[in-house]
């Protein structure tokens, strides 16, 4: 619902105006000076201003444009006037206003005149959300045992209102199973909105979580809602929340008890109806005696606890999830379809895939654009996982302690290709490289760099160089 802010010095109008907008179905705010009309701006979510000019206490309508369009510049404002005055009108228009409508007018010809910028501000806020929804795109493939246990407990939390604590490694498809529960729940035609906390240093994910007004802090220079308030009635996931500062976990833990959320710099409480789903590649319990999770949290969280298999344990599903991602990849690619040869099954079936479902879908991927034929056989196979650094696997072996000798190179496997040249098979070991580093670092970009000894702004520029960009939703 659009909030309209009438600013006017006359109580009949503002009586008037505010009852005729409540009728068709705006929420209203009053002000009946400019002094007050700053401070409704600075405590609520207004979508639009209607500004009397000439108002004869403390600021008139033009001073009031002014200090309203500093301080709230993507706000849209309307000005109203008893008198026509084309000087006025011409300098409040200069001034930001979206528009001049001389009284006295009636409900209609309002709301014909401010629809246009109502409907601005609401595909905005629109915009908003869906830059930050997924679309649940992928099918949970394979029909295994574990996958058949993991669909019967989608369906049986999906109808409740329950937390569900969501755990795996990295790549075997978390927020698949929070997209699935959320589209099987009464909630499915509200916002999913993902949050990666892994993702954001620990001073932005609390403006992530539950915004903040114009000025909060360097860098803040407009309102904006956090994700709380865009998952209102929806679905908000919580992923990698075992990597969350204590200071935000307090916080997240107070908005589940009381369904209230306050921006950061303002003081406004916001009441919302959020159902959260989060999850986790850590110990949990093992993090909580280590001091560095909550307990009071998990116990939150944790009410209906699903646990992903990784693909390892699953292996009867590989041929399925490899014709799946074949089929979709080359679709998406419109080229010519290539087949995959029954033999080369068994290759993709005897690794362990620490990368789980994402690692194979990269390596699936690479073979339909790097495979000249149009049959991939069993040898294209094994040599595009010959080609997978040592150390992207070490930290998946059990009871292993990271020997030198592991660090040597597998020698049975050289990365080396007659026919090609040194500076391609060097990219692709760079690019290997780096995209396991970020497996690991589940994608922080900051702590891949340190770990790697690089600036983020190198990384940035080798990801783009190597076209390394962060699955939407296998993970």
């Amino acid at each position: 619902m659009e909030t309209i802010l009438i600013v006017d010095d006359e109580k009949n109008t503002l009586k008037m105006l505010s009852q005729g907008l409540k009728m068709r179905g705006y929420q209203t705010l009053t002000a009946a000076s400019g002094e007050d009309a700053l401070q409704l701006a600075m405590m609520s979510d207004v979508d639009l201003v209607l500004l009397d000019i000439r108002m004869e206490n403390g600021m008139d309508g033009v001073q009031t444009l002014v200090k309203l369009r500093e301080h709230h510049p993507e706000l849209n404002v309307v000005m109203m006037s008893a008198q026509q005055d084309i000087e006025i009108a011409v300098k409040t228009m200069e001034l930001g206003a979206k528009r001049y409508i001389t009284k006295p007018t009636t409900i209609d010809k309002i709301l014909s005149s401010v629809q246009p910028f109502l409907e601005i501000s609401r595909l905005s806020q629109e915009n908003e959300i869906l830059k930050s929804q997924i679309t649940p795109t992928d099918e949970m493939v394979g029909e295994s045992a574990v996958i058949s246990h993991l669909r019967s407990q989608i369906d049986r939390v999906a109808g409740s209102k329950l937390g569900v604590l969501i755990s795996g490694e990295n790549g075997t498809g978390k927020q698949l199973v929070a997209n699935a529960i959320h589209h099987q729940s009464e909630r499915a035609s509200k916002t999913f909105i993902p949050l990666n906390c892994a993702a954001l240093p620990d001073e932005l994910i609390e403006s992530e979580l539950f915004g903040h007004e114009r000025g909060a802090f360097t860098g803040a220079d407009s309102r904006r809602q956090g994700r709380f308030e865009l998952a209102d009635g929806g679905t908000l996931f919580l992923d990698e929340i075992g990597d969350m500062s204590l200071k935000a976990q307090a916080k997240v833990l107070r908005v589940i008890e009381t369904g209230e959320v306050e921006r950061l710099g303002g003081n406004q409480i916001r009441t919302v109806d959020v159902r959260i789903i989060a999850a986790t590649n850590k110990n949990l319990p093992e993090e909580i005696e280590n001091g560095r999770f909550r307990r009071d949290l998990f116990y939150r969280l944790n009410v209906v606890p699903i646990a992903i298999p990784p693909l390892r344990e699953r292996t009867e599903d590989i041929p399925l999830l490899v014709k799946y991602f074949a089929e979709r990849l080359q679709l998406n690619m419109g080229s010519t379809p290539k087949v995959i040869d029954p033999g080369a099954y068994a290759v993709f079936q005897s690794y362990s895939w620490p990368g789980n479902i994402r690692e194979l879908k990269n390596i699936v991927e690479r073979l339909l654009i790097m495979v000249n034929r149009d049959v991939v056989m069993a040898p294209d196979v094994a040599e595009a996982l010959a080609l997978v650094p040592q150390a992207a696997v070490l930290h998946h072996l059990p009871n292993t302690t990271a020997d030198q000798d592991l660090l040597q190179p597998d020698l049975s496997t050289p990365l080396y290709k007659p026919g090609t040249a040194l500076s391609q098979m060097m990219d692709v070991a760079e690019s290997e490289c780096i995209l396991a580093a970020l497996e690991e670092y589940n994608w922080n970009i900051r702590r891949t760099a340190e770990a790697l000894e690089v600036e983020r702004s190198n990384l940035y520029k080798k990801m783009n160089k190597y076209g390394i960009s962060r699955p939407s939703s296998e993970g």
